[in-house]
């Protein structure tokens, strides 16, 4: 094990920035201790990981492929080092979590700030990707859980808590949609519309709004950033169209308002937080996990609608 621990330690450094010489002033080890590192595991695979260009160094089809499984291997030992500790008592370990760009604000961060000051030796990566991503990531063990919308299909997951969240309008507080409970989607016909773009969860969703209604937006922005889409309502460009959870924080500081759509072909969007079925999660992350899903609720509070396992 040293010794593949050794040869990955240089692979993936070379991989990465595409250069022997780079890889050895990284690493500070010579230059032809890692050619020749690299040079042995080509000759026992019978085939080369690099291709070798005037400009550098590329992985070849076998040296992805390796890269991949040497990310794996790596994420692997991290979790036997966090377990091996386990038995020692020692609450340690790295957790890597994915969660949509949704939950970057508010919930996310305050659940991190509470396990690192209670668990002060668990440290935590988080990834911000769209949901379909988010599900490949947990499925391909890249990560010990994910939280994201509409996880289509869970024969590879296992969701651990969810929570609906519903689609609404976002305006600011003085807008007349603003003093409604609710309102169909036809009622911001003939106003100015700033409209998620893909790879939004909410994108696919005013599509089918748009076309059953038979009502002609007038699309000022369409945007694939929550953020952007917020700040321009802030600017009064027009109404935007997003979750409660995407808004959660500025409506509670009653920056903007939301109004939740009626419309009856519509339904809430469920937000769940999975892990991979096949792989069992390390005890640091159990511990995160148990953080997160005690709240997790909350953030269905604007439309009522929550569950946990």
């Amino acid at each position: 094990m040293p010794a593949f621990s050794r040869f990955l330690r240089y692979f993936t450094a070379v991989g990465r920035l595409g250069s022997i010489r780079k890889a050895a002033e990284e690493l500070h080890v010579s230059a032809s201790a890692i050619d020749r590192q690299i040079l042995n595991v080509e000759a026992e695979l019978g085939m080369p990981l690099f291709e070798r260009l005037p400009t550098g160094l590329r992985l070849t089809a076998a040296g992805e492929i390796m890269m991949a499984a040497g990310g794996r291997w790596q994420k692997a030992m991290a979790d036997v080092r966090g377990q091996i500790e386990d038995l020692r008592g020692l609450k340690r370990g790295n957790v890597d979590i994915a969660i949509i760009d949704a939950l970057t604000k508010g919930y996310i961060p305050r659940a991190i700030s509470a396990i690192q000051a209670h668990y002060p030796g668990i440290t935590i990566s988080v990834r911000v990707l769209e949901s379909n991503a988010i599900h490949r990531v947990i499925a391909n063990g890249e990560v010990d859980f994910g939280v994201f919308f509409e996880p289509r299909s869970i024969r590879d997951l296992t969701v651990r808590a969810f929570t609906q969240v519903a689609l609404g309008f976002v305006t600011l507080p003085d807008h007349p949609l603003a003093k409604m409970g609710q309102a169909r989607f036809s009622a911001c016909a003939g106003s100015p519309m700033i409209i998620p773009a893909k790879p939004l969860a909410v994108h696919e969703q005013v599509a089918v709004l748009e076309a059953t209604s038979q009502i002609m937006l007038d699309k000022k922005v369409a945007s694939d950033s929550i953020q952007m889409i917020a700040s321009l309502v802030l600017e009064g460009i027009g109404i935007g169209v997003l979750t409660s959870l995407d808004v959660m924080a500025e409506v509670r500081a009653g920056l903007l308002a939301f109004t939740p759509i009626s419309d009856p072909i519509l339904r809430p969007m469920t937000l769940a937080l999975c892990a991979a079925t096949s792989r069992p999660t390390s005890y640091a992350a159990d511990i995160v996990q148990r953080e997160l899903i005690g709240d997790f609720g909350q953030l269905g509070m604007m439309t009522g609608g929550a569950g946990a396992d």
